[in-house]
């Protein structure tokens, strides 16, 4: 085992579990800035054919490397990772997941610990993650509005986040036939048995998406329309009504109003400026969003891309329907 790990940190009951697919040197950066705090790392690797398993193995990580013959998920990687972890090191309190193209931030564990530490009836901490390159393309730039979500009690975390395992345990872990939204519907379970969830004020992790193509923005929104879509359907009739109003959403502005707007036209074609709707949309969720972004350029790029994320959102519902229907898992939708 190499010396990064040979003496003892500042936070001997933490572990970590990172998840990686052909991430270069970005699980690099992502592994070196665990080990300057923590001891207990395991890196889950999902096929990388680029060097990552070096990269871990010369860190002096644990490495598990998953039988791809299996169905694969980010959530059956995560509670791969936790099963190793704590097998090896029985000890820990608390897993910090971390998705292998961010890097955490210096400071972050400490105050993840200490708010966790002082508040047992919380589940899970997150911070503020951030795009390293939020202005290499448009698409960057959505996500980096995406991270930024409101502080305090939260009813979800996203992949990066603390959380103390007894919590995790209680649930049984990530549900590992979500191919996506995973974190949201166990942070839903978590909560039904009165567990809380709260977003610091701090910053957590810089991620790196690599979206510099449509293709790619496409891509996410389907995989983010079969995530909504497959939590309805497992939580939906409960009180809660867990991803109703998105799935709703979706339907609504993707199918319902587009249908009706067809329909009034084959009947009187002035009924073709209905089709106004859209930008209207735009211009009020534009206005709506400059208070947040600070100008409202990036109000209207950001609503922009809510509306018209409905169509490949929609496909994704389609999608997940059919797999439904034929009593089959979904494959993992991937945007790099």
């Amino acid at each position: 085992m190499t010396d990064q790990i040979l003496f003892s940190r500042a936070h001997p009951n933490i572990g970590a579990v990172v998840i990686g697919r052909n991430e270069g040197e970005r699980l690099k950066k992502c592994l070196n800035s665990l080990c300057n705090e923590l001891d207990y790392i395991v890196y889950v690797d999902s096929g990388s054919t680029d060097g990552s398993v070096e990269v871990a193995q010369s860190l002096g990580v644990i490495l598990l490397s998953l039988d791809m013959t299996q169905p694969f998920t980010a959530a059956r990687a995560r509670n791969a990772g936790l099963t190793a972890l704590v097998e090896n090191y029985p000890s820990i309190d608390y897993v910090q997941f971390v998705d292998g193209d961010c890097e955490v931030q210096s400071g972050w564990i400490t105050k993840a610990k200490d708010f966790l530490d002082s508040h047992p009836d919380f589940a899970a901490v997150c911070g503020r993650r951030r795009e390293r390159y939020p202005h290499a393309s448009i698409y960057n730039q959505l996500c980096d509005i995406e991270w930024d979500t409101p502080i305090g009690e939260t009813k979800a975390c996203g992949g990066d986040a603390l959380f103390r395992l007894t919590a995790f345990q209680a649930v049984d872990g990530y549900r590992e036939s979500l191919i996506a939204g995973e974190e949201p519907e166990m942070c839903y379970r978590m909560r039904q048995l009165g567990w809380n969830i709260m977003r610091l004020d701090a910053e957590m992790t810089l991620h790196d998406a690599a979206m510099t193509r449509f293709g790619q923005w496409w891509k996410r929104n389907v995989r983010a329309g079969h995530a909504y879509a497959e939590s309805y359907a497992l939580h939906g009739n409960e009180p809660e009504k867990f991803r109703k109003k998105e799935t709703r959403s979706i339907v609504v502005w993707a199918v319902l109003i587009p249908l009706i707007i067809i329909l009034l036209t084959i009947i009187e074609d002035d009924f073709i400026s209905l089709w106004l709707i859209y930008p209207f949309q735009i211009i009020r969720l534009a206005f709506q969003y400059k208070s947040k972004l600070d100008t409202f350029f990036l109000g209207l790029i950001y609503a922009t891309s809510n509306v018209f994320g409905k169509w490949p959102q929609f496909m994704g519902i389609v999608a997940f329907i059919k797999n439904y229907a034929d009593g089959k898992q979904g494959n993992l939708i991937e945007y790099k």
